[in-house]
């Protein structure tokens, strides 16, 4: 036989005389012990810190909504309306059938978008114009086809009228410029 110790692999190695040898293991020193302890505490702890601060890094957004953001708010804080203070014996400022038709129409009615005449076109605006004023004033305040109601809006029906005018002149007729009315003499009806 060989002077190898055999030992069973249910036992403890033993030296040549009989007596167990001792484990062997990474942790030497109590310093080591010590030093390993700590670390299994403060590595789980650091790697916790770094995980919260990699999830918390991203904006935080509720199930896709926006409804707190700067923009959101103010949109929601906007007053609903304006209240102007105006001198009721002042005389109104009306605008031309030009600005009105600047400001509201020709986003229709200079590209025919619609169905809506084009500004200019003599032969579109022909058989509207054959219908008269009053008809085309109606149409303009009351609304028609893809056309919305422009009565009650920004604009006062007579600058509505005379937008009407001026569209149906450059297509051919000869309408009259609606004028303002004229102011309420309230001074003769006071006592």
């Amino acid at each position: 036989m060989s002077d190898t110790p055999h030992h069973a692999p249910d036992q403890a190695p033993h030296d040549a005389g009989g007596h167990d040898l001792p484990h062997e293991g990474p942790i030497k020193t109590p310093k080591q012990l010590i030093a390993t302890v700590v670390a299994s505490f403060l590595i789980p702890i650091v790697v916790i810190i770094l995980l919260v601060n990699y999830v918390d890094m991203g904006s935080r957004n509720g199930a896709g909504s926006t409804g707190l953001e700067a923009e959101a708010v103010a949109r929601r804080l906007q007053p609903i309306g304006a209240v102007t203070v105006r001198d009721a014996s002042a005389p109104a400022v009306l605008r031309t059938g030009e600005q009105v038709f600047a400001g509201q129409c020709t986003a229709c009615h200079t590209n025919g978008v619609a169905g809506a005449p084009k500004f200019g076109d003599a032969a579109a605006w022909g058989p509207r114009i054959k219908t008269g004023y009053e008809a085309l004033l109606t149409s303009a305040l009351k609304g028609k086809n893809a056309m919305g109601a422009q009565g009650g809006g920004e604009y006062s029906d007579i600058e509505v009228g005379r937008a009407v005018v001026y569209m149906a002149n450059q297509g051919g007729a000869k309408f009259d410029e609606p004028k303002a009315p004229a102011p309420a003499a309230s001074a003769a009806s006071a006592p």
